[in-house]
């Protein structure tokens, strides 16, 4: 039975462990047993793994009177979320073999529910990247095209869900690590209003865009898993102290939905089969019953310098802690504590971490702090301005999540700024502190993942999945069960 059991959806498989019908171990080991064993050397999706800390997950949530929501679901999580039973190494050699000693919230809050942590997950070290190839552990592969990327910068979760792993991931979103990811690999991807899902634990690259995002094959699997996971908490200031909203009515249909247009966004630069998933995804929410609303929207031509100048000022920041003192790697004896931080940077970042660091430091240094940052935050409120005007005549947008289909490995490496535009589209609602979501809309010609973007104002999660429903069923008015296109080995 487990070897069937990895094909099911989150809620089911939480069913058949409460119900009996499958233990906990048997629904966890499924996902290994199976999908892992044929794809695994070939995606690279996972950085830890360890067969003892899965059992003892399957263990604590097969204890008898487990009724946990998400009871004996397996569930991989990015490697810049804290886990006490595996390391947390942010795919950097500066972090080698460190464990912390304590969960991060969004992982306390799954294993009440019930859930098993079955691994962890590549990513682009410090989520700095679109492609998950700068990681210490190597790249991660497409699992429908092993010689193109997942996306990134939580490409090894998005990679793992999608061929059969776990059937929810978790990830971080600073500009659409999430959302990119999930659009490269077919599957669901949500970054939540900001403030709405606990940072405690998440290791910060910019503080006030970061936000822990959730990866599965179906709409109403993002949706259970929202329910588990949001809500104030203690320990983040940031959360948000009333109660998260409702999205138990993500089957409820869009009748009367209003879908912001833009269609000024997707001229040049926007690859034709993304343009022609818009039309199709359009056309399914027009057919169960929401309302198109062309409009003209204004922040994708300036969000991106935007954005590289906050995310790598903050990054700047909250990377200093990181200097071979305190924890993590530490570079050979050196003369003095000068010496000592350099070597330990210099030799354990990789070059896009660099890269951004130093941006981030000169942004932020005497001279040109006013022209570059202080510029930067008042175009920031500039970005917030021009969605609030764009949700006063709608209820959602629908726009891509990339310009792209999945490019090939070593296809943008060499070339940053090309990299950076990869995330054009799902940087604004981390500017913004807004919701978006990447929904799969079936596969190209080549058989790539293609996919668009929802975004809703703020706590607008409910409508953005009710529309993501809606495109999973092609717009039929009644309820079907979900279809899912998975990834052939040839």
């Amino acid at each position: 039975m487990s070897a069937e059991l990895w094909r099911r959806s989150a809620s089911a498989l939480a069913a058949a462990v409460r119900d009996g019908a499958a233990t906990a171990e048997a629904a966890v080991e499924s996902g290994w047993e199976g999908p892992a064993a044929v794809w695994e050397s070939t995606v690279h999706a996972v950085v830890h793994a360890d067969r003892g800390a899965r059992a003892a997950g399957a263990l604590a949530a097969g204890e008898t009177g487990g009724r946990g929501a998400l009871q004996g679901v397996p569930v991989i999580v990015k490697d810049n979320l804290c886990t006490l039973d595996y390391p947390t190494t942010c795919g950097s050699k500066i972090l080698a073999g460190y464990h912390p000693p304590y969960d991060a919230t969004v992982i306390r809050r799954l294993r009440a529910a019930g859930a098993v942590v079955t691994a962890k997950g590549n990513m682009d070290e410090f989520a700095m990247g679109s492609s998950t190839e700068f990681s210490a552990f190597g790249p991660t592969r497409n699992p429908y095209d092993p010689s193109r990327v997942p996306g990134g910068s939580s490409g090894g979760p998005a990679a793992a869900v999608a061929y059969g792993l776990a059937p929810l991931g978790l990830g971080s979103d600073t500009g659409g690590s999430v959302r990119q990811p999930a659009a490269f690999c077919g599957v669901y991807g949500l970054k939540p209003t900001y403030g709405r899902l606990s940072r405690y634990g998440l290791v910060a690259f910019g503080s006030s865009l970061d936000q822990v995002g959730i990866f599965a094959r179906h709409a109403g699997d993002v949706a259970l898993a929202y329910g588990v996971l949001a809500g104030n908490d203690r320990f983040d200031a940031t959360t948000r102290p009333d109660p998260a909203p409702d999205v138990s009515g993500w089957d409820d249909g869009v009748a009367g939905l209003r879908f912001g247009w833009p269609e000024n966004l997707w001229g040049a630069g926007v690859e034709a089969e993304v343009v022609d998933g818009l039309e199709a995804a359009a056309g399914w929410l027009e057919r169960a019953g929401a309302r198109r609303v062309p409009l003209q929207f204004l922040p994708g031509e300036y969000s991106v310098a935007t954005y590289y100048l906050v995310a790598t000022a903050e990054a700047s920041s909250n990377l200093a802690r990181f200097d071979g003192v305190r924890y993590g790697f530490r570079a050979a004896t050196t003369p003095d504590l000068r010496a000592l931080y350099t070597r330990t940077r210099s030799e354990g970042f990789g070059p896009e971490v660099q890269r951004r660091i130093l941006l981030g430091t000169y942004a932020l240094s005497a001279g040109y702090y006013d022209a570059y940052y202080l510029t930067a935050q008042r175009a920031r409120a500039r970005i917030r301005d021009e969605y609030r005007n764009a949700f006063r005549s709608c209820d959602c947008l629908l726009m891509p999540a990339s310009p792209t289909l999945p490019f090939r490995l070593g296809e943008k490496t060499d070339d940053p700024l090309a990299m950076y535009l990869s995330d054009i589209f799902t940087i604004g609602a981390n500017l913004a502190g807004i919701p978006g979501l990447s929904v799969p809309v079936g596969l190209s010609r080549d058989r790539l993942p293609r996919a668009v973007q929802l975004v809703g104002p703020e706590d607008g999660e409910p409508v953005l999945l009710r529309a993501a429903r809606a495109i999973e069923t092609r717009g039929a008015r009644a309820p079907q069960e979900p279809e899912f296109a998975w990834p052939t080995k040839g």
